[in-house]
């Protein structure tokens, strides 16, 4: 079922149809939070607050762009929120608390990565809010720039400048970490 048959479904029977959308970016939209948040709880509750959100205002939704996109704009956006009202719980700055995250990465009984992608968690850490998200959007999720650009409010060119500086911090990371 292609996206125009889901919103067709959701329009028709708005239970069946949200199962399905549910059932098709849970997973994809989990990964995308996890790798903002680190952990697995944290990750966990913000994807369920994203779904309800998501369904408390299908009826609003323009199709301005595609479902998955508004989907992908809406995690990014309470990921990004908790983590700034998490940072500011503890009196920190939010960049900081994203590198204490990652550094406990080894102790997350549901992060299962060898010592490479603990580093490599490390580097995207260490990187400035939107040159993460950029990052890991691009690297990890395959996201189109002209998606990207929707969902992130900003120019496909800056978004290519971004991943491409944000590369460059990574490999340098890398390089300086690991032990040869």
């Amino acid at each position: 079922m292609d996206e125009t048959e889901l919103l067709l479904l959701l329009e028709k029977d708005v239970n069946s149809g949200f199962r399905l959308l549910v059932k098709r970016y849970s997973q994809p939209i989990y990964w995308h939070i996890r790798k903002i948040v680190y952990t697995h709880a944290d990750a966990d509750d913000i994807t369920q607050n994203v779904f309800i959100k998501v369904f408390q205002n299908l009826s609003g939704f323009k199709r301005n762009s595609s479902l998955k996109t508004w989907i992908y704009k809406i995690a990014t956006n309470e990921s990004l929120n908790f983590i700034n009202s998490a940072a500011q719980k503890k009196n920190i700055r939010s960049d900081e608390l994203v590198i204490q995250l990652s550094s406990q990465l080894k102790d997350d009984n549901f992060f299962d990565g060898d010592e490479i992608q603990f580093k490599l968690q490390q580097a995207i850490a260490e990187l400035p809010e939107k040159q993460r998200i950029v990052f890991n959007m691009k690297y990890f999720d395959n996201i189109k720039y002209e998606d990207m650009s929707e969902i992130l409010e900003t120019s496909v060119g800056a978004l290519k400048s971004s991943y491409h500086h944000a590369s460059k911090k990574v490999e340098q990371f890398l390089l300086a970490n690991i032990e040869k």
